[in-house]
């Protein structure tokens, strides 16, 4: 049996040398494919994560005002205050014509 040394020789075929290297830049090529699919999966997940903080912070100030009002609530709103003293004076009227009626 030979001993190793920095003379020893290796017989190698071709073939087998370029199917190496084949193989090595292959499992290179995946294997920076999965790291990029992973890296893009976890910046996906981060969005995500502030998609929904920001939802939740909507879902809850949203009804109490706290984030503003559409330009149409506005409008509702005034069309709301409007029928509302309206609403009043008719039962002023209402309450006089009841009274009117009781006099006689």
């Amino acid at each position: 049996m030979e001993e190793l040394s920095d003379k020893s020789q290796v017989k190698l075929d071709l073939k087998a040398l370029v199917g190496m290297i084949i193989g090595i830049v292959s499992i290179a090529g995946v294997w920076f494919t999965l790291t990029a699919e992973i890296s893009q999966l976890q910046l996906d997940v981060v969005r995500m994560h502030d998609a929904v903080e920001l939802n939740e912070e909507f879902r809850i100030k949203w009804p109490r005002g706290e984030m503003g009002a559409l330009p149409d609530d506005a409008k509702q709103d005034l069309k709301i205050e409007y029928l509302q003293k309206e609403v009043e004076q008719l039962k002023e009227v209402v309450k006089e014509l009841e009274i009117e009626n009781a006099k006689k």
